[in-house]
């Protein structure tokens, strides 16, 4: 039977590499039966490139896919960029023996300017075709944003219509909150989506306050987001649906992906997803 990796997109214990390093991360990971990542917020310094593939060696944990921006995301936002470190972004994929690089998002003052999009998805393309000839695909993470419509058309669909080269890091909770169904979405991608973020979509408590009555404004301030980023099986979202989807699609990697764990360590959090992926048949896939 067919199956696919299940990983951790790092940018989830940041904290807990600043603090042990990113082998003692990597080594609580393996603990966890987890056997891939994606490494993100992460500084790749000399010291954690050395660091990430001595524990990938130690703990037989892939390094599935790298992260830049193919320029900041903000004028003078931190992290490496394609345009300025290409060489040093390549040679640590090498070092890693990582084919994936994914761009987290687009630069945010493009987003709603439609020829500064087509502009930003010529240059991605382009960087696409310049990383391919060292064995290296760029892909590009979504949100919801790039559900917006320019002339009737997803921004997304923008991108991969205009684009041979570049694949999509499709992350099914921000495709349900975009309001589109992530399983059918995902299967319009078919070929262009190696890597899957999967990250479950949970309505939380509505925790209100007298006063929130008297101010019906405020109310539904809280009433409208209470939207949640929840552990794999504990939210709202069909995951076998979207696993199945995802690998009759090509997905290879399987990315599990919290963007807020409301206080919970991150390490358990990743228990509980590991542990209800596993109850849902893919043990195997660690």
């Amino acid at each position: 039977m067919t199956k696919g990796k299940i990983g951790v997109q790092m940018m989830m214990l940041k904290e807990k590499v600043e603090e042990n390093g990113p082998y003692e991360t990597l080594k609580r990971l393996h603990e966890l039966g987890y056997g891939a990542v994606e490494v993100s917020q992460i500084p790749m310094t000399k010291e954690n490139v050395s660091e990430l593939k001595r524990a990938s060696d130690d703990f037989g944990i892939k390094i599935a896919a790298l992260s830049a921006g193919l320029e900041p995301i903000l004028p003078g936002a931190p992290g490496e960029t394609l345009t300025e470190d290409f060489d040093k972004i390549v040679e640590d994929c090498k070092t890693l023996d990582c084919e994936f690089v994914r761009i987290g998002m687009m630069p945010l003052k493009m987003m709603s300017d439609k020829d500064s999009i087509m502009s930003f998805i010529e240059r991605a393309e382009e960087m696409a075709g310049k990383l391919e000839e060292h064995g290296i695909h760029l892909y590009y993470h979504t949100h919801h944003i790039e559900f917006q419509k320019f002339d009737g058309e997803y921004l997304l669909d923008l991108m991969k219509d205009n684009t041979d080269k570049l694949g999509f890091e499709l992350d099914v909770h921000w495709i349900q909150r975009a309001g589109v169904n992530p399983v059918e979405f995902i299967k319009e991608y078919k070929g262009r989506i190696s890597l899957l973020h999967l990250k479950d979509y949970r309505v939380g408590a509505l925790e209100t306050e007298p006063e929130d009555f008297e101010d019906m404004a405020k109310f539904f301030h809280k009433f409208t987001n209470i939207i949640e980023f929840a552990e794999v099986g504990e939210g709202n979202l069909d995951m076998p649906a979207i696993i199945e989807a995802g690998l009759e699609s090509g997905a290879e990697y399987f990315l599990i992906e919290q963007d807020d764990t409301y206080g919970r360590d991150p390490f358990d959090s990743l228990e509980i997803s590991a542990g209800n992926l596993r109850e849902l048949g893919y043990g195997d896939w660690f």
